[in-house]
C-alpha cells in the first residue's frame, strides 16, 4: 500500500500494494490449516462446513491471484482524504459526461469497494456499454470507516449515522453539490441514515434493502398474502442462521481474535456470500476470496464487525426517512415488505422486482443493479 502525505483537509493519492512479505505469511498460514472436527453431516447446518474450506483453501493457494485482484482495483483512481479524525478510502471516478449525477456506491458486509467495480464502468461511460448519455454517472466508492483502506479506525463509537455524515462531508470536499446514494446491507443502511439526515442536494436513495419489520401491531398483517407471509418466514429462517449478528453486537473483540490470527477463519466466517440466499449465491469463488484476502490483509474484521455492538448501544430512536426513496428486491436476498417499508419510509417513488440475484446482486447481476440505477435516478430528474 502506498501513499503520499500531505495535510489532512487535502485529497492525497493511493494504490493498493501489499507487501510480498505479507502475501508469503499469508501462504505460510493457509499451508499449516487445521480444520476443525467435522460435523455428522458436512453441510451448512452447522455453519461453514469442512467441505466447503478444504476446497477453497487449495483453491486460495493454487489458483487465486492476489496480484490480478489488485491490478483490477488499480484500474481506478484511489485516494485518502481524513474526515472527522478518521482516514477515508475512496474510489473516485467523474463520468466525462457533462451532465453526469454524482452517484455514492456504499458497500456491504463482509464487502468492500470490490463490491461495485464491475458497475463503474457502465455508470460512469454509459454509452461504451450499450446506455445513453444522459445515464451517466460521476461515482465515488467508499470504504466504510474500519473497512479496507479507511483504518485505522479513530476513536470513538461509529455508528451509521456517524458513517452517513462523514461520506456527506467526502461528497462535498469533492465538490459535489447534489449526489444520490446506492447501498445493499451496510450500504442501505448508511443509505438510509442519509435519507434521515437529508442534507441539502440530497437527492435520494436506491437500496436493496429496507429493513422494515413487524411492530407488534396485528393491523399491519392486514391484506398480508402468499407473497409478504413468505417474506417473514425468510426474515425468521435469516434470524435462525444470523448468529454472527448476536455475537459482533455482544463480542466483536473476541471472535476478532481468532479471525486475526486465521486467514481460514476469515472465510469461514464470510459464510454470509454462500449462505443468505440458503444455497442460491450466485458470487464466484474468486469474488469471495478476493473480499476475504482484503479483509486478512488489512486485518479489519474486529473494526468492521464493532458496527453491530455499536448500533446496538446507540440509544437511537426509530425515524421516517422523507428523502425519494427507490428499492430493487432481488429474488434471493432479504425480501423488504413494501407495507412495512412505507411505514418507516413515506417516499418510495420506485419498486422493481428481480427473479434472478441476492444479497449481493451488485457483484452477482451488476448490469441489473446498474440498469435500475438508471432508471431510478432517471425518474427524479424527470420528477
Amino acid at each position: 500500500m502506498t501513499t503520499t502525505k500531505s495535510a489532512s483537509t487535502e485529497i492525497r493519492p493511493f494504490r493498493v500494494e501489499i507487501a510480498q512479505t505479507e502475501l508469503d505469511d499469508l501462504a505460510r498460514r493457509l499451508a499449516n490449516t487445521r480444520l476443525p472436527r467435522p460435523a455428522a453431516v458436512d453441510d451448512w447446518d452447522l455453519g461453514t462446513p469442512n467441505g466447503y474450506l478444504r476446497e477453497t483453501v487449495d483453491h486460495w493457494r493454487h489458483d487465486f491471484d492476489w496480484r490480478e485482484q489488485e491490478a483490477r482495483m488499480n484500474e481506478f483512481p484511489h485516494h485518502l482524504t481524513d474526515i472527522d479524525g478518521q482516514n477515508v478510502h475512496f474510489i473516485h471516478v467523474p463520468s466525462a459526461e457533462p451532465d453526469a449525477t454524482p452517484l455514492l456506491l456504499i458497500h456491504t458486509y463482509p464487502g468492500s469497494f470490490v463490491d461495485f467495480l464491475d458497475m463503474i464502468g457502465p455508470l460512469t461511460d454509459p454509452v461504451a456499454h450499450g446506455g445513453r448519455a444522459e445515464e451517466a454517472f460521476s461515482v465515488v466508492v467508499p470504504s466504510i470507516p474500519g473497512f479496507g483502506f479507511s483504518t485505522p479506525l479513530s476513536g470513538g463509537d461509529w455508528t451509521m449515522a456517524r458513517v452517513a455524515r462523514t461520506f456527506d462531508a467526502l461528497m462535498r470536499r469533492l465538490g459535489y453539490e447534489t449526489y444520490g446514494s446506492h447501498g445493499s446491507d451496510a450500504g442501505a443502511m448508511i443509505s438510509r441514515e442519509l435519507g434521515l439526515l437529508k442534507p441539502p442536494g440530497y437527492l435520494g436513495m436506491h437500496v436493496l434493502q429496507l429493513f422494515s419489520f413487524p411492530s407488534g401491531d396485528p393491523a399491519e398483517f392486514d391484506g398480508f398474502g402468499p407473497k409478504e407471509y413468505a417474506a417473514l418466514e425468510h426474515m425468521q429462517w435469516f434470524q435462525s442462521v444470523g448468529g454472527y449478528n448476536a455475537i459482533n453486537a455482544s463480542r466483536p473483540q473476541t471472535v476478532a481474535v481468532g479471525i486475526a490470527d486465521s486467514p481460514v477463519g476469515q472465510l469461514a466466517w464470510s459464510e454470509l456470500f454462500n449462505s443468505f440466499g440458503n444455497g442460491t449465491s450466485l458470487v464466484t469463488r474468486d469474488q469471495i476470496l478476493t473480499q476475504v484476502t482484503l479483509y486478512w490483509l488489512t486485518n479489519t474484521q474486529a473494526t468492521a464487525g464493532r458496527y453491530h455492538y455499536a448500533e446496538a448501544h446507540s440509544g437511537a430512536e426509530p425515524a421516517i426517512n422523507t428523502a425519494p426513496t427507490g428499492v430493487a428486491v432481488f429474488a434471493d436476498d432479504f425480501q423488504t415488505i413494501r407495507s412495512l417499508a412505507e411505514r418507516d419510509n413515506t417516499t418510495i417513488v420506485h419498486w422493481s422486482e428481480f427473479p434472478t440475484g441476492g444479497h449481493f446482486a451488485s457483484l452477482e447481476v451488476p448490469d441489473a443493479v446498474t440498469a435500475d440505477l438508471r432508471t431510478f435516478f432517471a425518474a427524479l430528474r424527470k420528477g
